[in-house]
């Protein structure tokens, strides 16, 4: 079964309580959430998920050269960043998309659904 990512998209900038408003809500979409990961888990399409730190906590590290170059904070400067994810086994990208939704509600945020390069994929790159 093809495997997708679910990225969770929220802005750069957080408060005490992440992109929520308040207490409330943050504990509330936790909750939302946590049942939405449950039901992954119940319908076999669960694979892994997790939330990251802040973009600031992120470091850069640049191999490509003879000595790593290593940089503090994110990659990109942009006024969102990836939050989360889910990685999901679905039979096709119609269900990830439905899933994607249901994921979106939950936690609040805009989901990116992406498929994961597969051999095939791959091997149709190769080719003329």
């Amino acid at each position: 079964m093809p495997k997708y990512l679910l990225s969770v998209y929220g802005p750069a900038e957080r408060n005490q309580f992440g992109d929520y408003p308040d207490k409330e809500s943050m504990l509330q979409a936790f909750a939302d959430t946590g049942a939405f990961n449950d039901k992954l888990v119940a319908d076999g399409y669960f694979v892994f998920a997790d939330g990251l730190e802040q973009a600031t906590t992120a470091t850069v590290v640049d191999g490509r050269g003879e000595q790593p170059v290593i940089t503090d904070g994110p990659y990109l400067e942009a006024k969102e960043h990836l939050g989360g994810f889910w990685i999901i086994e679905a039979p096709d990208l119609d269900v990830a998309l439905r899933l994607a939704a249901e994921g979106s509600k939950a936690c609040r945020g805009k989901v990116e659904v992406r498929p994961f390069q597969t051999e095939e994929s791959f091997k149709a790159l190769l080719e003329p």
